[in-house]
């Protein structure tokens, strides 16, 4: 399960960045809390480690806005869980990641990915992140 929210008010993290949207995302391993540094990051810049979503909901449902939490679909194999559109390390799927170069899922195909504004705004539309 993967959840995000926008904060009412950024909030200052222990290395003085702000955050401005967070995800929460649940594994067997416990319930991480991705911390996004612009509304319109591509990729967390820090986490955090729960035992359950419940409680991500008990420190965090003040903080954010009237929209609350939005329900997003889990990442598809290999993608990044922290990003909101179908990203991957390139060669992730092969056992052999290329770390630092990334593809995204285009019209069916795996694409090189630069992270463009104009690039990451036509896909957010094409499979739902809001960012």
């Amino acid at each position: 399960m993967r959840k995000y929210a926008y904060l009412r008010c950024p909030q200052k993290t222990g290395c003085g960045s702000l955050i401005y949207r967070i995800m929460l995302y649940e594994t067997d391993e416990g319930t991480y809390l991705f911390e996004y540094d612009s509304p319109d990051a591509p990729f967390c810049c820090a986490d955090q480690l729960y035992d359950s979503p419940e409680e991500v909901f008990e420190e965090w449902n003040e903080r954010i806005d009237g929209r609350g939490w939005i329900t997003l679909d889990d990442p598809l194999p290999d993608c990044q869980a922290d990003a909101f559109l179908p990203i991957r390390v390139e060669g992730r799927n092969t056992g052999k990641p290329q770390w630092g170069t990334y593809e995204i899922l285009a019209d069916g195909e795996w694409k090189d990915w630069e992270n463009s504004p104009a690039e990451a705004a036509d896909h957010s539309q094409k499979y739902g992140g809001k960012q």
